[in-house]
């Protein structure tokens, strides 16, 4: 945890564009966009991936989940938006700490997220 980047952006020590932010999650834009939308949603609690959910995470996904369309139909988002999950190295996660990518705001939306692309 301690080398973990979206950890430091909860704790402040790394500045994030910031759309959202509450005592159990913090939403900011991707540094690297790709579509006119996209931000990422993250909880502050450190969750490697979503292979480490437990059943005590049930009540805190339901509401990573239920704040998705939220902070989307905020962001412009009124006509749809795609919600990504790369879990674990094979499915494409890079930084490991559990986040939802959600991207919109034009007609054809990438199927796959990279990092540094």
């Amino acid at each position: 945890m301690g080398e973990c980047i979206f950890c430091k952006i909860t704790q402040g020590e790394i500045p994030a564009s910031k759309v959202y932010e509450d005592q159990d999650f913090i939403a900011f834009h991707d540094i690297h966009p790709a579509a006119p939308v996209h931000f990422l949603l993250i909880p502050k609690q450190h969750i490697a991936s979503l292979y480490e959910v437990g059943e005590m995470d049930q009540s805190l996904l339901g509401k990573m989940l239920w704040l998705v369309p939220q902070l989307a139909k905020r962001q412009g988002c009124e006509n749809g938006f795609r919600t990504i999950i790369n879990t674990g190295r094979v499915g494409g996660q890079e930084v490991f700490h559990l986040h939802i990518h959600i991207i919109g705001g034009k007609d054809r939306l990438p199927t796959m997220i990279h990092h540094g692309q």
